[in-house]
This record gives structure tokens, sequence and C-alpha cells, in this order.
């Protein structure tokens, strides 16, 4: 069935809709990857469910010559796999595009629209013909759509083949059967369809010194990178393959190569208070520790988040966000946790928190997120979420520097020790909330005893007011400390004079951008500003001065960057107008677009 094609070279979306279980992350993944190599900005979504099997899973790659790469909320070819989710694959191809199918089965009737290209393949029937075992089948009809499609799309072959023997280099014994099955694939629709589609790629050169990673992979670099040694976590999704990606670089990095003996130490605790709980008492010991959790983790270690924070011991914590609450859909992405982790725990508390927009900035800001944490001697949460964290992301290659020297803080060895008279644990000394630690077995003066409950400077154990307050009040100024200390919003200029202004956080910024792009070229200036780090900083109040209107853009249903922002600054609730997602899937630029148009509109008629 043939409909008028829509040319678009270089810039379009495929979806590849799949039963989960079958098999299919590995030739979704062999498809982005080669248009990829063909040096074309691309990205990955992966849509999948929270069960082992069965149920419908959907990956969406999106390839933009322009490196656009957010979700666009087009899709321009289907690859309809899950006869189940036949009608809702067909509904959702834009005007123009085209949707393949695997035609082994007759399914005119159930696939019918005048405004499409549909094209059948007969995939089970061309891998039952060639292989002769069952499970290899199926695999192997993966691996044929991803032949068909590099024929469809003009991919080189030659980059297909590198990358099949790349990506089964470990097992080189499957790299015949995965290049057969592409080649079948291939030699079917080169012989039965004109290929390519007009919708199709050409080689660029826009991803050289860029890679594909995840953001748990990133951030798990940054720890190594960082001097990390002791990680506990307890497993949940999304964050279980940051602490399975750390584990693995240790085993290649911190392993003493004479005696074979680890130079680390990853623990699986019994559950999430445990993990926190292990987490402090490395911290407290010297040892650059931390865990990964999710929201219904953070909840869990929120006493002892108070303990570490009001002890003022130095921890890092990945928070993978997810949709909640509890359960909620853990394999859906969602901005949901700002509040929960700026206070959490009991009683007055302010914690750090880090903002990456992409896996580059996991890498850097798990760095930076161990050295505060030694410098302010605090708790300090990464906060990503399921797209930065699960999702393989184009980003500039990561930079390794031999010559970075980790922050350790203040902290007195023995000789400093054996100069003074007496250690007052938490006495401020130089006037910026940071008090002088010591580590356990190092000078007999440098001994204290480590309270959550209330002390004073010298850290003996008082419930006297005054000295309770003394110790709150200096905990404050640090919180003031750390908001000069913490990563500067990132800014972006409309390039003229504009009232309007535009905030944001996190895996919403490339949506934002392109949204601007678009804006700009509706003839609407609007000033940007990307939140990195909390406490805020005086710039994040400066700007909120300088616009009338600023939209706050996240992914969360209950406007807590705004509510953030209302709480910690002077900004007034009429200035802020929220601009939310909180469906669970990636955040595109549309309903930015629209929301900022109408409200322009509607000011104009006025």
């Amino acid at each position: 069935m043939q409909a008028p094609a829509q040319s678009q070279l270089n810039n379009f979306v495929i979806k590849l809709a799949n039963v989960n279980g079958t098999g299919s992350a590995t030739a979704n993944s062999l498809l982005m990857k080669a248009m990829f190599r063909m040096g074309v900005p691309t990205t990955g979504k992966n849509f999948f469910p929270s069960n082992i099997q069965g149920l419908p899973t959907w990956f969406e790659i999106r390839v933009n010559k322009d490196g656009h790469l957010a979700r666009s909320g087009e899709v321009d070819i289907m690859v309809a796999m899950n006869a189940e989710t036949y009608h809702q694959d067909l509904a959702e191809v834009s005007p123009g595009g085209t949707l393949i199918y695997d035609s082994t089965w007759p399914r005119h009737k159930t696939l019918h629209r005048d405004d499409i290209t549909i094209l059948g393949i007969p995939l089970a029937k061309i891998c039952n013909e060639n292989f002769e075992n069952v499970r290899t089948r199926i695999l192997m009809k993966n691996v044929a759509y991803f032949g068909a499609m590099t024929a469809l799309l003009s991919i080189d072959m030659d980059v297909v083949h590198k990358l099949v023997e790349d990506t089964f280099a470990a097992k080189p014994k499957l790299i015949p059967a995965n290049l057969k099955a592409a080649e079948l694939g291939f030699n079917y629709a080169r012989e039965n369809f004109d290929c390519p589609l007009s919708t199709c790629i050409k080689r660029m050169d826009k991803t050289e010194g860029h890679i594909l990673i995840d953001g748990n992979t990133a951030s798990a670099l940054g720890c190594i990178y960082a001097g990390a040694t002791f990680g506990a976590w307890y497993p949940i999704t999304p964050s279980t393959s940051l602490m399975d990606a750390f584990r693995a670089f240790c085993n290649y990095y911190r392993n003493d190569p004479e005696s074979g003996k680890n130079r680390f130490c990853v623990v699986q605790a019994e559950d999430e208070i445990g993990a926190i709980g292990m987490t402090v008492g490395a911290g407290w010991s010297g040892a650059r520790a931390f865990t990964c959790t999710s929201g219904p983790g953070i909840s869990l270690m929120s006493e002892f988040l108070g303990f570490a924070y009001f002890a003022e011991v130095p921890i890092v914590i990945f928070d993978v966000q997810r949709v909640g609450p509890s359960t909620g859909m853990p394999t859906r992405t969602q901005q949901s946790d700002i509040l929960t982790c700026a206070y959490a725990s009991h009683g007055d508390t302010r914690h750090v928190l880090l903002f990456p927009a992409n896996p580059g900035e996991c890498f850097k800001f798990s760095i930076t997120a161990f050295d505060l944490a030694e410098r302010l001697q605090t708790p300090v949460i990464v906060m990503t979420d399921l797209d930065i964290g699960m999702n393989d992301w184009m980003c500039p290659e990561l930079v390794w520097d031999d010559n970075y020297v980790p922050d350790r803080g203040k902290v007195l060895g023995a000789a400093e020790l054996e100069k003074i008279e007496k250690f007052n644990r938490y006495a401020d000394q130089d006037g910026d909330g940071i008090c002088y630690r010591s580590l356990p077995g190092i000078h007999p003066k440098g001994a204290y005893f480590t309270r959550g409950s209330g002390h004073n400077e010298a850290a003996q154990y008082t419930e006297d007011s005054d000295e309770y307050r003394q110790v709150l009040d200096r905990l404050n100024l640090k919180s003031s400390t750390a908001a000069n200390l913490v990563p500067a919003p990132d800014i972006l200029s409309a390039g003229e004079s504009t009232t309007l202004g535009l905030i944001s956080l996190g895996s919403c910024d490339n949506a934002v951008r392109e949204a601007l792009s678009l804006l700009s070229s509706d003839g609407i200036a609007i000033d940007y500003l990307r939140i990195r780090g909390f406490p805020f900083s005086s710039a994040i109040s400066d700007f909120l001065d300088q616009h009338d209107i600023m939209f706050v853009v996240e992914q969360n249903r209950d406007a807590q960057l705004r509510t953030l922002l209302l709480t910690e600054t002077s900004a007034t609730k009429e200035k802020l107008r929220s601009i939310l997602e909180y469906n669970g899937i990636p955040i595109d630029c549309r309903n930015i677009r629209r929301r900022v148009c109408e409200f322009v509109n509607r000011n104009e008629a006025a």
C-alpha cells in the first residue's frame, strides 16, 4: 500500500514496537548505532514495562541533522512487531510516514490508512526457512528487520558488518548468524521495495568526537574518576545499573595486579536503610562513599540522611527518579523527588542537590558531588531520572584528566592535630559554616563522638537550647556557602531585550532548547535559565528579578521546582507559570511551544 511520502533526509523518528522479552533490544540498538556511525546525530528512548516479558515495549530513535535530540512527538517510520498494539502503532504514524510489519500472517484489514505507506516483510517466514533453532528464529527475526531497515534507510552495509562484529566480539560464535539475518532482511527489502525510502540517511560528520552512553554508566565512571571506593545499594529500578556499572569498572580499575585483591567494596544491603547506613559509616571513616536509589529508596533513607546532615558526614546519593508515588510506574521517567530530596528527613534540613541534564553532565557532576560532599561535609544528592539514567544519549567524549586532585575539604592530619591544644569538631573557625574534621585512628586528639542527637561545638551531648540553636544557625550558614559552590546556572540569552524568561532543569533541557528555537522562528524572544544546583545562587534570584513572566518547565504534576523557587527566593506566584509533563514519557518541545504561544497571543489580543 503506497501513499505520498515526505522527503526527510537525516531528520526523522523511527519507533519500533515489540513484545518485551523477545530479544528486540539488541536489534534496536544496532539500528541506532548504525545511524550514529553514519555520522548523523542520533539518540534512543526505551519505553518498557516493569514485568519480565509479555507486555508491549517500544524503542524510539530520533535522527536530527541539527542535533535536536529530545522527543519530537512525531513518528515517521513505525516498525510494528507486536500484533497486540497494531491499532495504537498504526495511529501514531505521522501522515506521509511509513509502517513496516511482519507479513508472514495477513494483516491487511487491521493495518489500513490511506495517508501512509505500509510495507509488509515476511520476517518470521524468512527466519523459519533459514534457521533451525526455535529461539534463534525469534531472535533473528529482530535482526532481520534491522537488516531491512538498513536497505530502506540507505545505511552502508560495511557499517553494519563492522557494528555486528564489534557488538558480538566477546561471543564471536554469534557473529555469523546475526550477519546472515541482517543480510536476509537487507536483500528482501532491496528486491521488493524501492530503496531507499524518501526518509533516509546520508553520511555526515556530526558525531565525530561524540559517544552514545547512558547516564547510569556515565555516573559510575564519574564515581571511579572521583576516587570512590565504597558503594552500597539495594536493587531498585531505574538505578541498579549504576551500581552494576560501578562494580564492573572497579573490577577492571581497582583490582591490585600483584596481589589480586580488590581495592574497593560494593555491598548489596538488605534494604535501602542498610545501604545508606553503610554508606554513612564509610564516609565517616574517610572513604569516598555513595549509594544509588530512586524515590521509594529516598523515603526509606530519609532518617539516615538527617543524621548525616546533622553529624556532618560526607556521602553522595544518586536519585534516578521515576514515576511515583510508591511503586508508581517504575520503568517510566519523572522529576518527582525534587521537594523530597531538598528537605529530606526530620526537622530543619536543606540538602545539596545537583541536576545534570545529560550523561556528559552525569560524569562531571559525579565528580563535583564527591568534592562538594567532602568540602561541605554533608550529603550531596545527584538528581537524574530514568530518561537520562537508562537511555543512550549522544554527548561529547568524556574527558579524563590525570591531574585531577580530589577536594577533601577541611581534614586535619596527625601533624596538624598534634599542634593544636584542643580539637572541637563542630567549631566554625573560618566563618563559612564548615568545621574541621578528623578521620578515625589518625591521632588521639582527633577523637570525638559523632552525634546525630543534640551536640555542642565540642561534639558533646547537649539539650541546651542556645547550643542547639547555634548548631542549626551554623548549618544554615553552611547552606549559604553551598549556594556559591554548586554548579552555576546555565543561562541562554535570547539575544534581544525580553520580559519573558524560562526556567527548567535536568532532562528537560533538550526539549526546552528546541522549543526556544521554534519560538524564535515564531518571533517570540525568551531568555532561558537551567538550574544545575541547589541551594540556589544569587544568579537565579537575579534572573527572576529581570523578567516579568517566567515559565517553569518540569516533569511532575505538582510543580515542585516552582514550589522550591517560591520557597527559596522572593519570586511571586504571579510571575511563575508552570508548564508540566507527568505522563512518564520523556518531555518533547510541543507543549512548551504551545503554552508560550498561547500566553503571548492572549496578551497581544488583550
